[in-house]
């Protein structure tokens, strides 16, 4: 577990009620929060006091994604969680292509949320781990077959253009779907694109 000082949050959103609402939740969970309205802002801060950014991915000026880019250029290593609209799963795994902890689809459940952000600080404490996450991940991934695997790769879009790409029913990518979680041991899509994208990194 992290220790305290490391539980603080930057949270970045151009919506204020949602600056409000999350950082409330935050603060009322035992975090300190930093709240900036665009990306821009978040940027300004020479010396990011450590923790981990919870980024909302569509905000007017900077995205999310030109944000975490831009933090990647300054050198600044904090774990980052992406905050998504309905329908922003594409973008969300471009962002966790790009190196984050995680993502969340609003509107999110309190439970949701801390156990991504969760994640982020045991990333943060932990970042010597990542080689083992990496090594237990290729592990996991060498259960699936080919077909699979193929599945996996495209498991952000939707079904029917993973039967399109690969030229099989829908119903058996469901199939193929269902199958790869349960032996992967993973209960949604964004533990499952964690684990193969940890898996790349070995």
């Amino acid at each position: 577990m992290a220790t305290s000082e490391q539980r603080t949050v930057h949270l970045v959103d151009d919506d204020a009620s949602v600056r409000r609402s999350v950082g409330f939740m935050l603060k009322t969970t035992g975090h300190a929060v930093h709240s900036y309205e665009s990306g821009t802002e978040l940027l300004k801060n020479r010396e990011l006091e450590q923790g981990c950014i919870l980024l909302d991915i569509r905000m007017p000026g900077m995205d999310g994604l030109e944000v975490q880019d831009a933090l990647r250029q300054k050198g600044v290593s904090l774990p980052v969680v992406i905050m998504t609209g309905h329908g922003d799963v594409s973008l969300a795994v471009k962002a966790m292509k790009a190196g984050a902890v995680d993502f969340i689809e609003k509107p999110f459940a309190k439970e949701a949320l801390l156990a991504s952000l969760d994640e982020g600080f045991r990333r943060l404490s932990r970042k010597e781990a990542t080689g083992d996450r990496a090594r237990n991940a290729v592990v996991r991934l060498q259960a699936l077959t080919m077909r699979e695997r193929d599945v996996l790769k495209g498991l952000a879009l939707p079904n029917k253009t993973i039967a399109y790409d690969l030229g099989i029913s829908p119903r058996t990518v469901e199939i193929h779907r269902a199958n790869l979680m349960s032996k992967l041991g993973v209960r949604s899509l964004s533990e499952a694109l964690r684990l193969a994208f940890a898996a790349q990194g070995e």
